[in-house]
């Protein structure tokens, strides 16, 4: 068993092997990768519709549930988050966005320098293999494939344009090329009708680099301080508790959930919570854990005359045919997201940046409560969903360890609708979603409002619909939050723990505040800059 190594990397999801590839490439660094869950290779996380199976399946998923959000009427929500190889992007609906240029203009105007737009860029066309040539703004050649769908996604999503068009909407080719608002089809990560996580992107292509190790079902405990540097990382693996020691760097990449937590069980967090948990201090930092953001949205569903991906996907014949298709050459519905169609638009015409993000599937499921739902089995009559999502909520929330067991799972308080802002969105986004399916030509073809359906007419019914009904999109970030101040961030601006030595956070944690949309993309771009700091740092030295 392994028992040094130059870097060692807390988690194989999402950043942590894009980090663990790129720390690898130089044969004299040796690379430790930890992941608590084992290995992807299942048909239904390689599967593209398959993550419908894996959203309640403990054995590769955390299954977090929040504490009650008072703005939601004392609900809990439930997050799903990965715990296998490749991480969240293993089971999420991979969407691919990246988010709008004064997202990452304003990390930079918060005091982090080298995040601005122009900065990040060349990060995440470094890691694409994109479908559309713009060589300003796509990269070709990386690992991760970025498929465009607009040719095989179900013609109802074309009735979703053209009515965003009626409306006055731009409708755009590209989400993430230079005029990326409007209505238009979604970008997705596969490779050849197979999930491109970055565990197939990354990790496999070399995994049998002599100097990469990755440790599978490894649950780490802590990070392992000398005074104040980290020098290692405990971990328990078949019920033994085993050290690695780490000679340069320990690096978390542990996810918007488990960096903050495993911070604050190795002593660095808020004095105070960890005193009352008995963990001796290694470093205060109060930002620990704070400043958590997330998406929050609501569906409408309707009933349509004309045919659904309900049609295809419901029936045994459908699914039948679907299957065959997809054995012969990788295309059809099994090989995309149900989530195919969107947009990016403003409240009023006056907002500088678009305020929603939009949302558009042929597939509905008002039939089956939502722990029964599968992706292959929606709604026996066609119907179609419509959601919405702010891009900038302003509200922030926290989570903390709930005791000094690292087998506990944190609270969690995502602290929904805290601002005026973001319930002023709130009220205006559910009467976009009402004026969208009232306009033409998707009006044509609409039979019924399904859910909340007609009897939810005014304004204080719709809102108070939507705190009965909206949840997450499971784009939780932000609390390892980067930023020049101690007391109120946890990373500087090349991602190093304020206060200690040899620590570092490379993953969507450390998001000065969340991006306006998906964030599997910018923690792509996150783990591809902070790779290339560590790299720098370690060449510097």
């Amino acid at each position: 068993m392994i028992e040094e190594a130059d870097y060692v990397v807390i988690g194989a999801g999402t950043a942590g092997c894009v980090v663990a590839s790129r720390l690898s490439e130089d044969p004299w660094t040796k690379v430790a990768l930890l992941e608590a869950g084992g290995s992807d290779l299942s048909i239904w996380i390689q599967l593209p519709i398959g993550y419908g199976r894996t959203f309640f399946d403990k054995r590769i998923n955390w299954m977090f549930e929040t504490e009650a959000v008072p703005a939601l009427g004392g609900r809990t929500s439930y997050w799903p988050r990965g715990k296998v190889v490749g991480g969240s992007g293993s089971i999420n609906a991979m969407v691919h966005v990246r988010g709008f240029p004064h997202d990452y203009d304003a990390w930079a105007a918060a005091g982090n320098p080298g995040w601005g737009w122009d900065d990040v860029l060349p990060f995440f066309r470094r890691s694409e293999d994109h479908d559309l040539v713009d060589e300003g703004f796509h990269g070709r050649g990386g690992p991760q494939h970025v498929t465009d769908i607009s040719g095989s996604v179900h013609p109802l999503c074309n009735w979703f344009l053209e009515t965003g068009r009626a409306m006055g909407y731009p409708v755009t080719a590209d989400f993430n090329g230079p005029h990326g608002e409007g209505f238009g089809i979604y970008q997705i990560n596969t490779r050849g009708g197979w999930r491109a996580s970055t565990a197939n992107a990354y990790y496999w292509p070399v995994r049998h680099r002599q100097n990469l190790t990755l440790i599978r079902k490894a649950r780490v405990l802590r990070v392992v301080f000398e005074g104040r540097r980290a020098v290692g990382v405990a971990y328990i693996q078949g019920g033994r508790e085993r050290v690695i020691r780490a000679r340069r760097e320990v690096v978390l990449c542990a996810g918007a959930i488990g960096s903050p937590q495993l911070l604050q069980l190795s002593g660095v967090g808020d004095a105070q919570l960890l005193m009352r948990h008995g963990i001796p201090v290694v470093a205060d930092l109060p930002a620990v854990g704070r400043n958590l953001q997330d998406h929050l949205a609501v569906s409408y569903f309707y009933r349509t005359s004309v045919p659904t991906l309900n049609n295809v996907l419901r029936p045994f014949t459908g699914k039948l045919a679907a299957a065959i298709r997809y054995m012969i050459d990788r295309r059809g519905p099994l090989s995309m997201s149900v989530n195919q169609a969107g947009g990016f638009v403003r409240a009023r015409p006056e907002d500088p940046h678009p305020t929603f993000q939009l949302y558009f599937s042929p597939v509905s499921y008002t039939k089956t409560p939502i722990a029964a739902r599968r992706l292959l089995n929606p709604d026996p009559f066609p119907a179609f969903l419509l959601s919405f999502n702010a891009c900038r909520p302003t509200s922030r929330g926290h989570l903390e360890i709930r005791s000094a067991d690292p087998f506990a799972p944190p609270l969690i308080h995502p602290n929904y609708l805290a601002t005026e802002q973001d319930i002023a969105e709130a009220r205006i986004g559910v009467r976009l979603l009402r004026t969208i399916a009232r306009s033409k030509p998707l009006a044509d073809i609409i039979v019924e409002e399904l859910v909340p359906g007609p009897a939810v007419a005014d304004e204080d019914a719709l809102f108070a619909d939507f705190r009965a009904r909206a949840d997450t999109v499971y784009h939780p970030t932000s609390t390892c939050r980067m930023g020049p101040d101690p007391r109120d961030a946890v990373v500087d601006a090349r991602l190093r723990v304020h206060g200690v030595q040899g620590l570092r956070v490379i993953d969507a944690s450390v998001f000065p505040q969340v991006t306006s949309g998906n964030t599997n993309a910018p923690t792509v771009m996150v783990a591809e800059k902070g790779a290339a700091m560590l790299a720098q740092d370690r060449n510097l030295r």
